[in-house]
């Protein structure tokens, strides 16, 4: 099936998806490692980056469920 409709895809670079999530690099390959952080696309040889509306809506769910999350004294 063609879509038609042209949607806009921004791609994210690791330092903005650093700054928009507050992980550090480290913490953000280890989620992804584990299956909780979206995955990264290959962009070239040595470039990737991360699909804007995945990270959104990571940052969305971290919103929507973080009184969900029991505080640990």
């Amino acid at each position: 099936m063609v879509n038609t409709k042209q949607e806009k895809i921004a791609i994210l670079r690791r330092k903005q998806v650093e700054e928009r999530t507050g992980l550090a690099r480290s913490t953000i390959y280890l989620r992804m490692k584990e299956g909780t952080f979206p995955k990264q696309v290959r962009l070239g040889p040595r470039t990737v980056g991360w699909v804007e509306s995945e990270i959104n809506a990571l940052l969305a769910d971290c919103i929507e469920h973080r009184d969900d999350r029991k505080e640990v004294a």
